[in-house]
This record gives structure tokens, C-alpha cells and sequence, in this order.
């Protein structure tokens, strides 16, 4: 499964919404989709399907905003392995 697939998977899941697939440029957070509790739970699922060690602390909301970007960051961070 892509990294976009899994993003999405999990954005849809816990929002509630496929409007996260629909736009991936809408502000998850000021559209009011996660809440705290679900943007960690969001970090942690999707480290475990990744295999990639993240942490909540290191997630930056600005960078989270959006599901292109939460796609764009983690794609970056599976490169670097």
C-alpha cells in the first residue's frame, strides 16, 4: 500500500469524512476533522503501518495541516529510511 493510500485510509477513518480524499488541501484541523486525540492516534497508526519511528512531539501542526502535506512529509521521511 502507498504512503497516500495509507494517509488517507486513516484520515477517512478517524475524521469520519471522505472529504479527505476529495480535497487533499483542506485544513484538517481549522475544518475541525481531528482533534488532538486523533491526530495522535493519527501519528501513531500510520508509524506503525509505515514502520517508521514518529512521535507525536516531533509532528508540527502546520506541517500536518493538510492531507498533501502529512502525504508530502511522510514521503520524505521513508526515503531517508
Amino acid at each position: 500500500m502507498s504512503v497516500s493510500e495509507i494517509v488517507l485510509k486513516h484520515l477517512e477513518r478517524l475524521s469520519g469524512t471522505d472529504q479527505v480524499r476529495k480535497d487533499l488541501n483542506i485544513d484538517i484541523f481549522g475544518e475541525k476533522l481531528l482533534d488532538s486525540l486523533a491526530s495522535i492516534e493519527l501519528v501513531l497508526d500510520i508509524s506503525k503501518d509505515l514502520g517508521v519511528d514518529l512521535t507525536a512531539g516531533e509532528v508540527d501542526r502546520e506541517e500536518w495541516a493538510t492531507p498533501q502535506k502529512i502525504i508530502d512529509y511522510l514521503e520524505a521521511r521513508v526515503k531517508q529510511g
